[in-house]
């Protein structure tokens, strides 16, 4: 073969590769800067674009999920038993002022508002990790577990021994934990849990070998189910830095939330979904999914589910849903606040109307690239009258979201790209007065002690930081 014949065939390669990755990135993408990054990355090195294009850019997600339900003829929301359709209620049952509020994600959450829900607020793993155990030791009928973050170590290894004594019991139990997520501790949990007869799978093992924080698609949820009847979700992974009474190397503090009520059968529904998508496995039954649930308290609640699937999207909205119906006080509290251009729009606006805007986050996180990009977008967002507080050590990973003393948003999602777009993740929405007044009163707490954020002065910080905001869509 001639070298002009060589290169020629090279060129056509190049333009064939550049080319599809165009094609599918103009057909797939909903966002312009991903796509518009990918388009220039496959133009400007061809071969290089398409391989990482067909390492990182493909949503291979949504076509497993498409593919398996088709097979297997499982509906995207779960059988509508497992909704708890006895105790649904109208929009209208939250009240006029919220109403919109609760009919909007209804459209977006597709699942039902539900009355009878009791919610108990769990600080830190000082209270979390207790009442959690207790309930796997209590368990009858089945456990169902699933974390980012999981190691055997220090409160994980008492979860281990409830969870190794449950089975032992006769009692199903199920853990799925993150494959990255695996990787933050040793001995690896997986390996631990089936040495004792724990059933467990790792959510898509992560291609590189290393850990990587920012390898996307991972299961940020953290919910665990207890006999189908109570329910935990909120911000909380398994490991030792979040209790801060044992005096930890890096404390954490975070916020769980314990549940019981109907809502749990949605709790209950998300993770049957996942477990399916991963163990191929259907969770059915009373054990899982009893009948009699009882109403415990008066909280209205519902289930807002978020993935890279065919729930993309539904935190985002359901975040910018609440922002727009807010009409004396937003409350945030959140680590890792990367919000995109029309959520610090709706927080701005809101602002402007009288509504009073309070943003929590920590002085210091525990991702530098963050960091840095979070104090770009605080310099230059020109969020001028909404209050942002940095709170001081220990770092603060809590997910919190009220509205007007009445609606809390609780779980995993954090407000930056990653959450909202690259992983999945369990929240609950809770229309209850005395709950978000609790709430408000622990991020009022925390801002008793904070500082307002403070620009940036030095000219190479400034630069370094607007250079690592150009990778917001990715961090």
């Amino acid at each position: 073969m001639s070298e002009s014949l060589r290169d020629a065939l090279l060129v056509a390669l190049a333009a064939v590769a550049a080319g599809a990755v165009t094609s599918h990135a103009l057909w797939t993408k909903r966002d312009p800067r991903s796509t518009v990054g990918w388009v220039a990355l496959a133009w400007l090195s061809p071969f290089v674009g398409a391989f990482f294009y067909l390492l990182l850019g493909i949503n291979r997600i949504r076509r497993r999920a498409t593919r398996l339900r088709s097979r297997f003829g499982v509906p995207t929301e779960g059988p509508p038993s497992m909704a708890a359709p006895a105790h649904a209620l109208t929009p209208e049952a939250v009240g006029a002022e919220l109403a919109p509020l609760a009919r909007a994600l209804g459209q977006v959450s597709r699942r039902p508002l539900l009355g009878g829900n009791s919610v108990t607020t769990l600080p830190d793993g000082d209270a979390a990790y207790p009442a959690m155990i207790a309930a796997i030791e209590g368990a009858k009928e089945s456990v169902a577990l699933q974390t980012y973050i999981f190691e055997a170590k220090g409160p994980g290894a008492r979860f281990v021994e409830a969870l190794a004594a449950a089975v032992e019991r006769g009692v199903e139990v199920r853990v799925l934990v993150d494959a990255a997520g695996t990787r933050y501790g040793r001995p690896a949990i997986h390996r631990v849990l089936r040495r004792r007869g724990v059933t467990v799978a790792r959510f898509l093992p992560a291609l590189f070998p290393w850990r990587w924080p920012y390898v996307n698609l991972r299961q940020h949820r953290k919910v665990m189910v207890v006999d189908g009847r109570v329910g935990f979700v909120g911000g909380l992974n398994i490991r030792p830095d979040h209790v801060l009474a044992d005096e930890p190397a890096h404390p954490t503090r975070d916020v769980h939330f314990r549940l019981e009520g109907p809502v749990v059968a949605q709790l209950s529904q998300s993770f049957a979904e996942d477990w399916f998508f991963i163990a191929r496995e259907r969770l059915t039954g009373p054990s899982w999914f009893p009948k009699d649930l009882e109403t415990p308290g008066e909280a209205i609640a519902r289930v807002v589910t978020d993935g890279p699937d065919e729930e993309f999207d539904r935190a985002w909205q359901a975040i910018h849903a609440a922002l727009v119906t807010a009409r004396e006080r937003i409350a945030v509290c959140c680590p890792y606040f990367l919000p995109d251009a029309p959520l610090l729009a709706a927080l701005q606006t809101a602002a402007r109307r009288g509504v009073r805007v309070d943003v929590v986050i920590p002085a210091e996180g525990n991702l530098r690239f963050i960091d840095w990009a979070m104090a770009h977008l605080l310099d230059h967002a020109g969020l001028d009258e909404v209050h942002v507080w940095r709170t001081p050590p220990p770092f603060d990973h809590a997910k919190l979201f009220v509205i007007d003393s009445s609606w809390s948003f609780v779980g995993s999602a954090n407000w930056d790209p990653r959450s909202l777009r690259l992983n999945f993740e369990t929240n609950v929405e809770l229309y209850d007065a005395a709950l978000a007044t609790e709430l408000e009163a622990l991020i009022d707490a925390r801002i008793a002690t904070a500082r307002p954020h403070a620009p940036t002065k030095n000219v190479l910080a400034r630069f370094w930081h607007s250079f690592m905001f150009l990778f917001q869509p990715y961090l």
